[in-house]
């Protein structure tokens, strides 16, 4: 009962809430179907209830939020129709639609108690996200964009996003790297949530970090451990989805589930489902570069020994050929050489005879040649003397002419001598020596 304290009627906080409660019971006796969105499952596995979170947004705002409670054996029901109908259990990040009766406690407050849950909804909640995200893609264009990308001949930088723990990515890093034909590989992990509220963040937040360092990578993988439909809610979501699509290089994906491919394996440009399967698509693509080029090698050894035995066979023939031929044309190049050296001694001997007898003949003229050289010469000779000796002043001063010297010298002219100068005439039998007295000139005589 409410007191009376300064005229005013006070309730107590257990008065109050006891109010509220009877009145939510009076009003709420029957349970009801509501849909929600599963943010946190809050199970508790020493005591197995459950203390989910649920949520509506709008716009991606929160618009309410209600605490509920999921006892343990309904918990163990429901969780057994989710693996039967989904091969998955429940999880966080989910929309349900479950069977509710409403509660409040007057120490713990508001909440919605949880008899049932649809798996059917949920998966129904999936298929349509999917259908919208498609459309959406295929409007914009980019639906089968990332398929388009050139797959390397050879695609060993591998991107990896994953969790580190995962046992998926632990099986595709064996398959890779334990190779029975020695392929290298070089991978870089990326570490992400794959699962859950965050899990698209953090996708799309490595595929950025990727993105600003693509000409390292040969390709992209997106690796899970494994799991069914409802824990693949993250990737038919459309931002991840569009990533996707419009990542410049190939995103191969190994979500690890065997049910209906999600949006972002449809998209991507290789969907695998396991990472083991992925695994043995990249060394797939080793396979089909190396094989072809192991057959091209064997063909090109097998025709190069091939080639080099009929060569060598050729050579054989040829070289037996060659000292054939040869042979037969040094004998008949020995004969000729012979016959040419009898043709050459005969036509030497001849030409000695001929040049001996020319010889003799030539020198036989120039000994008579010379001799009437010489006797004509001499006879020249003579009659020069003799004329020589007609000359000779001796004989000349004999028939009674003189010649007159000045200082030693002849004197040829009238103007060679002087008056006073003392001159010399030479006769045949003497030297007469004179003064010069008077000159004249042959006009003044």
């Amino acid at each position: 009962m409410p007191e009376i304290v300064k005229d005013k009627k006070v309730f107590s906080l257990l008065e109050v809430t006891l109010s509220v409660r009877k009145t939510i019971s009076d009003r709420y006796q029957t349970s009801f179907w509501v849909k929600a969105e599963m943010n946190k499952i809050n199970h508790y596995s020493y005591s197995g209830h459950c203390y989910p979170e649920l949520l509506e947004k709008n716009n991606g705002k929160i618009v309410a939020q209600v605490r509920a409670n999921l006892w343990r054996d309904d918990f163990v029901r429901i969780n057994e129709n989710f693996l039967a109908a989904l091969k998955e259990p429940l999880r966080d990040g989910i929309n349900i639609l479950f069977l509710a009766s409403v509660s409040f406690d007057p120490v713990y407050g508001f909440s919605l108690r949880i008899i049932d849950i649809d798996p059917v909804f949920s998966l129904g909640e999936l298929e349509r996200e999917k259908l919208e995200t498609i459309g959406r893609l295929k409007d914009e264009g980019i639906f089968l964009m990332n398929k388009t990308r050139q797959m390397p001949v050879l695609p060993q930088r591998i991107a990896v996003i994953s969790v580190e723990t995962s046992k998926g990515l632990a099986d595709f890093l064996k398959v890779i790297e334990q190779n029975a034909w020695g392929y290298r590989f070089f991978t870089f992990l990326f570490p992400a949530i794959l699962q859950g509220d965050r899990s698209v963040d953090s996708i799309v937040f490595q595929l950025k970090r990727i993105k600003k360092v693509k000409d390292h990578f040969d390709v992209v993988v997106i690796i899970r451990g494994g799991g069914g439909d409802v824990g693949l809610s993250s990737y038919n979501n459309y931002s991840l989805a569009r990533e996707i699509a419009l990542f410049p290089i190939p995103i191969l994906t190994g979500i690890g589930h065997s049910t209906n491919e999600t949006v972002a394996e449809v998209i991507s440009f290789k969907n695998a489902i396991t990472p083991t399967e992925l695994g043995d698509y990249l060394l797939q693509q080793f396979h089909n570069f190396s094989v072809p080029l192991k057959k091209a090698e064997e063909l090109i050894s097998d025709r190069s020994i091939r080639l080099l035995r009929d060569e060598s066979v050729r050579f054989s023939n040829t070289v037996r050929y060659f000292r054939s031929v040869t042979g037969k044309l040094l004998s008949e190049n020995r004969n000729q050489v012979k016959s040419l050296v009898r043709t050459l001694g005969q036509c030497a001997v001849f030409q000695l005879e001929q040049a001996n007898a020319q010889t003799a003949d030539m020198q036989s003229r120039v000994v008579q040649g010379a001799a009437n050289f010489m006797s004509a010469e001499q006879v020249t000779l003579m009659h020069t003397e003799r004329q020589v000796n007609m000359l000779d002043p001796v004989h000349v001063l004999r028939r009674g002419y003189t010649i007159t010297l000045r200082d030693g010298k002849a004197i040829k002219s009238f103007s060679d001598v002087k008056e006073g100068d003392t001159i010399t005439t030479v006769t045949a039998d003497g030297v007469i020596i004179s003064a010069v007295v008077n000159l004249k000139k042959s006009e003044e005589l």
